[in-house]
């Protein structure tokens, strides 16, 4: 009877031919090893050799390396496609290395060519090593497991003892066993075989399919995707069209039919901030609650739009990104007649939301002198002024606490009718006068709710009226590969963790009657690496196994001292101490991966 034996000594040439036992438990590509007797390649045989390298494991990570390292300019550099306005500042500020960027396409990495060459070259490759694959891991889940090899005793893991059941019946019981442990079993001929672990080999494609869904996903999404932005005031409404975005930006084949089409209205914008504590200021509160409308004739309903819990419309989601203020302004000409009267949308600049903008009078006044002429006032605003004695014009709280405009006014051309886009939040003052105080100096005042700046020469007012309202900035996305991407990130990673941690093994019981009509029992495993868990899981077969067919002890030889009838174990259990049934060199073991290379 012999111990359940992990015996990894190499054996060379014939002694390590196991057959089809011995064959891959994996899909992976053998290579062919080189011969320095083959004719040259030629063209067919390069481009066979270049087709097996792009297709190889190694190639696929390696080419998903580069992609990753490509990406690192675009995080690292401006791209027109996000930002033009800090592409045009980089510009200005390197006039060397701008010339460089643009031949080497840096400003739009994720359309250069090179990118797209590396993206389309690993999308090839994936592909060319999950389909064969794939096809012959379908083959070997359509077959059954290969028959047992002539000597058991040769592989890693393996374990015999004698019985005086039947060779049949120890047959039935190691088939109902194995099933039991939902191994594929079957019998052939006086041996049952038995695979389990293609879970690995299916995760491990998994895992690939995964990454060719995610590629596919990616570039949907960068293709048809847009994405813009509008700062809405309370009380006002936006409609998806892309004359009203504020910025709007898309892939390459998105058209404005592809907007989904929706509007809402900002009914009210709340925000509660700390008061007290080391967090002072933080918001505890930041939502706005629209009422909106799917499609031209669609129904009104009523949504709370949150930080990071976007309004979603089809397949488009609105988040609510920023917060300001608009205070209501009413200018009047110098016969008291109102010529603007509005709420300017003020941009932040800092966690107190203190802000800046400026209010631009286009059209309807005329100075003192009956001129049409246009108006221009630079505003800067406080939620929480801090006081004359703080000396800054910066807030101490974001709340409106006490709310200040201070205000700057102009005079002239503000050049709106040139033909260039301009800034809603910035004038161009090359063709504007500054309005002069009694010292001449220009006209500046701090303005309360309430109050008003006077201009000189009878040229009207503006008043800061009590009334503050509230803007908040949203951002419209559609992107249409977002939740495929998602479900081939998580099935990559339930492919990765199982073909990380699932074993691919083979399990071969053998029963046959020995010269003296006592059955022989051979048990053996063989995995795709040399594991501890295949003898673990063997030993316990074998032990389970035993108990419905117990073992016998064996012959003593002739010449032999008797037993002292006092023996200390039972000598036919698998693992107990005993002596090999075979002494010859046979019973040395194979490596499992030196088995799977036959």
């Amino acid at each position: 009877m012999s111990d359940t034996t992990t015996d990894n000594s190499t054996r060379t040439g014939d002694d390590q031919d196991l057959g089809a036992a011995g064959s891959q438990l994996s899909t992976a590509p053998v290579e062919d090893s080189p011969s320095p007797d083959l004719p040259s390649l030629g063209v067919i045989g390069w481009a066979r050799w270049f087709w097996r390298q792009l297709t190889s494991m190694r190639v696929a990570l390696l080419l998903l390396l580069l992609l990753s390292l490509a990406a690192i300019p675009g995080s690292l550099i401006p791209q027109t496609g996000i930002n033009e306005a800090q592409v045009a500042d980089f510009r200005e500020r390197h006039d060397v290395l701008a010339p460089v960027y643009d031949k080497l396409g840096l400003f739009n990495v994720y359309s250069s060519v090179w990118f797209s060459a590396i993206y389309i070259l690993l999308f090839v490759s994936l592909i060319g090593c999950i389909v064969p694959r794939t096809w012959q891991f379908v083959g070997q889940l359509r077959g059954r497991p290969p028959g047992a090899p002539r000597r058991l005793t040769r592989l890693p893991a393996h374990t015999t003892w004698r019985t005086s059941a039947d060779p049949e019946e120890v047959r039935e019981a190691a088939l109902a066993l194995l099933r039991k442990r939902r191994f594929r079993a079957h019998a052939v001929g006086d041996a049952v075989a038995a695979e389990k672990g293609y879970l690995r080999e299916l995760g491990n494609l998994a895992f690939h399919l995964a990454l060719i869904v995610m590629l596919i996903a990616f570039a949907w999404g960068q293709l048809f995707k847009s994405e813009g932005n509008k700062i809405v005031v309370e009380g006002d409404g936006f409609s998806n069209t892309l004359t009203q975005y504020d910025d709007f930006k898309s892939g390459n084949l998105f058209t404005n039919d592809d907007l989904e089409p929706f509007s809402f209205d900002v009914e009210e914008f709340t925000g509660t901030y700390e008061r007290t504590g080391p967090n002072r200021g933080t918001p505890r509160t930041y939502e706005t609650e629209v009422t909106y409308t799917e499609g031209a004739d669609g129904e009104e309903k009523n949504a709370l739009i949150k930080v990071n819990k976007p309004l979603e419309i089809g397949d488009a989601k609105v988040y609510l990104v920023s917060h300001g203020y608009a205070p209501v302004v009413t200018v009047r000409d110098g016969k008291g007649e109102i010529v603007y009267q509005d709420a300017v949308p003020l941009l932040p600049l800092d966690n107190n939301v203190t802000s800046n903008g400026v209010v631009k009078v286009l059209d309807g006044y005329r100075n003192p002198q009956g001129k049409k002429e246009q108006l221009g006032f630079q505003a800067f605003f406080v939620p929480t002024f801090g006081g004359s004695a703080s000396g800054t014009m910066l807030s101490q709280f974001p709340a409106l606490d006490y709310p200040v405009l201070a205000l700057n006014a102009y005079h002239g051309d503000l050049k709106a009718d040139s033909g260039i886009p301009q800034s809603v939040y910035q004038m161009d003052k090359t063709k504007m006068k500054e309005f002069k105080d009694a010292d001449g100096e220009l006209l500046k005042k701090l303005l309360t709710p309430g109050e008003t700046m006077t201009l000189p020469g009878g040229a009207g007012s503006i008043t800061f009226e009590k009334d503050i309202k509230e803007w908040a900035g949203f951002q419209v996305v559609q992107e249409p590969g977002g939740g495929w991407a998602l479900g081939a990130a998580l099935a990559a990673i339930g492919g990765l963790a199982a073909s990380l941690f699932v074993q691919r093994r083979r399990v071969w019981v053998r029963a046959v009657r020995g010269d003296d009509g006592v059955t022989v029992v051979e048990m053996a495993g063989l995995g795709r690496s040399e594991s501890a868990k295949v003898p673990e899981e063997l030993g316990d077969l074998a032990g389970t196994l035993y108990e419905r067919a117990p073992g016998v002890p064996d012959p003593v030889p002739d010449g032999a001292p008797e037993p002292d009838g006092t023996p200390p174990e039972d000598p036919g259990a698998p693992g107990a101490s005993g002596t090999t049934t075979s002494t010859d060199t046979d019973s040395q073991a194979v490596p499992a991966e030196g088995a799977e290379q036959q």
